[in-house]
């Protein structure tokens, strides 16, 4: 392997920054799903790889790009009214416990399989949503986060890129359709206060997240505040993330996942390509027949059925959502669902015990 002259830290930094910053504007102009955080793995990796060390990100650094992935987590169930989640729990419910259930199953014969691959590994690699959080969990529950991105973001480009092309296959309701709830209530005018609370909760929200004890603490506290916020902040407070906070944490997700590359990671990832790739597969063609039967029994459109069950890339469901003037099933849903993965994925390890002391 070509490795790199002997740089210090800064100097390979100085490296990664500005060229992740260049590939990931260079992918986001081509609409290449999750362009920041590819790009980051990509050029973080190849340097790390290269130098034959890890490359560390600075921790303050990283718990505020943690806290902003929360607040952008959070943002969509700002958007759904109460009410309008409670009429979809009980299908929600449902439906999230079917493709919960068949990615825990999946996961945990993989880990059988692979003795390399942890079961905490294997079920956050392997669970549908979530992907620019479930590395951040993996690393908070001592699973391998590297594997876990490389799985995650796999899933993600695979769902991106099929959503456009089957979902203009499906006849989409009428577009004068009410479709408000696609729309975040946090989208309001951005001022000075609300920049500074957003920077309140992407920095303090892990300390709240820890003194409520929730686990993955990271995540789920700026997520907790930034829903209590948007239901009770006045009209016109924005707690959506200005685009650069937003590539700063997109770009620090990717150094995390990138720079801790080996090339033992990337041969243990290879291995378990074909059984990744068949999970993905079979996991969107559970979701696409879920999305029938929840159309019928809600009679909404096989469109708002297909959107609403899709395992993943809610930016690209939203962004399709509105488009086709889908009603508020796509969202509810998808949050119902998202909320299940991050409950699951943040008492993973307790969950695990408790199934080891079960079967003992």
């Amino acid at each position: 392997m070509v490795s790199l002259p002997d740089r210090s830290t800064a100097g390979a930094w100085a490296l990664v920054i500005p060229l992740s910053v260049a590939l990931g504007a260079l992918l986001s102009r081509w609409s290449v799903p999750a362009a920041w955080i590819v790009a980051a793995i990509a050029v973080s990796g190849t340097v790390a790889l290269c130098r034959g060390r890890e490359l560390h990100v600075n921790t303050h650094y990283y718990r505020f790009g943690r806290g902003v992935i929360g607040i952008m987590a959070g943002l969509p169930l700002v958007g759904v009214a109460p009410t309008i989640l409670a009429s979809f729990l009980l299908p929600g419910l449902l439906f999230s416990v079917l493709t919960v259930g068949c990615s825990l199953a999946v996961a945990l014969a993989l880990a059988r399989a692979q003795k390399e691959v942890s079961r905490e590994t294997a079920v956050l690699a392997m669970l549908p949503g979530g992907a620019s959080t479930m590395p951040l969990m993996a690393q908070e529950v001592g699973a391998d986060y590297r594997f876990v991105a490389l799985t995650q973001y796999l899933r993600l480009l695979v769902v991106s890129v099929t959503l456009p092309p089957i979902a203009h296959l499906l006849t989409p309701p009428a577009a004068d359709a009410t479709s408000g709830a696609a729309d975040s209530a946090g989208m309001g005018a951005f001022h000075l206060g609300s920049m500074l609370l957003i920077l309140a909760i992407a920095l303090g929200g892990d300390k709240v997240g820890k003194w409520l004890r929730l686990p993955a603490s990271g995540v789920l506290g700026p997520l907790l505040l930034t829903v209590a916020g948007g239901l009770l902040l006045p009209d016109g407070w924005s707690l959506e993330p200005p685009p650069v906070f937003a590539i700063m944490a997109f770009l620090s997700i990717g150094w995390i996942c990138g720079g801790g590359l080996s090339v033992p990671a990337l041969r243990l990832f290879a291995r378990q390509l074909p059984t990744t790739v068949g999970f993905i597969l079979g996991l969107m063609a559970l979701c696409a027949g879920a999305g029938w039967v929840l159309a019928r029994w809600l009679g909404v459109s096989e469109f708002e059925g297909y959107l609403a069950t899709t395992p993943g890339a809610l930016e690209t469901v939203l962004a399709i959502s509105h488009e086709g003037g889908a009603g508020a099933v796509v969202v509810a849903m998808q949050m119902i669902r998202l909320i299940a993965v991050f409950i699951l994925a943040g008492y993973l390890p307790r969950i695990l015990r408790a199934w080891d002391r079960r079967r003992g």
